[in-house]
């Protein structure tokens, strides 16, 4: 795992954008991308579709994955993941709407649903950039604390805590929240060649401790990114206040020995 400390949110998301430049210029083709939802992430969509309107990015060849959706929720529900993909990045960018896949909460068998979206995956051999996330409890996607490392995508019952932290996105009401989603594993997600975690403000610090410093438990689900060698975590410094080491800044991160180490997969 590699620690990189940003100034503040957008750094996060200018390096965010800056890491995927990198991994898609390695292989323009056929690039398969792994897409989170979440406030996190907005920051990163919205340079994402200056990129692409500037002309300094393009998606056409990219095929992506999101993490997850919930269960019985509409897709065109505001607070479905497939409306946030399209409010928030999906209508802003060019991409073929045949290479967009986000799990199908909807389906007639759930359990199949789950499988055929890892098998989907795999078909594309694999996701070459996965961006994450992370809960304030250490989740990631709906992998909540207690999740099996090595779980693949499946059907997953929301524990009280997670469905009343997104209650907001349901007018607060935490009778609407859906009760079971359709998530990838952690398994699958550290299948990825790369993974860019973004962590932002003082709520996630506990969290970006325990991922980073901890020890590697089911009880803190991101920890498991500290096995994977080309794992990456840029936190803005409120993220990062509960650290004790010293890691390095986005500024020095850029720099040439950096880039060698990028090029290492």
């Amino acid at each position: 795992m590699k620690v990189v400390i940003a100034d503040d949110y957008k750094e996060a998301c200018r390096f965010a954008v800056h890491f995927f430049r990198k991994r898609l210029a390695e292989k323009p083709e056929n690039f398969v991308l792994g897409l989170a939802t979440g406030r996190t992430m907005t920051g990163i969509y919205d340079l994402f579709a200056e990129e692409n309107r500037a002309g300094n990015v393009f998606f056409e060849n990219c095929v992506t994955f999101n993490l997850d959706e919930y269960v019985k929720l509409p897709e065109e529900h505001p607070a479905s993941y497939h409306s946030f993909m399209n409010e928030h990045l999906f209508s802003h960018i060019v991409i073929p709407p045949e290479n967009i896949h986000i799990p199908d909460g909807n389906a007639s068998d759930l359990v199949e649903e789950a499988l055929s979206y890892e098998e989907m995956i795999k078909s594309y051999h694999g996701i070459d950039l996965q961006l994450l996330g992370v809960g304030a409890n250490g989740h990631i996607a709906f992998n909540e604390p207690g999740s099996n490392l090595s779980s693949q995508t499946r059907v997953k019952k929301l524990n009280d805590e997670t469905r009343l932290a997104n209650s907001d996105d349901f007018g607060g009401d935490l009778s609407s929240v859906p009760k079971y989603v359709i998530t990838m594993g952690i398994g699958t997600i550290l299948s990825a060649r790369f993974i860019l975690l973004v962590a932002s403000g003082a709520e996630k610090a506990g969290a970006v401790a325990s991922m980073i410093e901890g020890p590697v438990t089911a009880q803190c689900p991101a920890s498991a990114l500290q096995f994977h060698k080309h794992a990456f975590v840029v936190a803005d410094r409120e993220a990062a206040s509960l650290l004790k080491k010293t890691y390095e800044t986005v500024r020095e991160a850029m720099s040439d020995p950096y880039e060698e180490y990028l090029h290492e997969a």
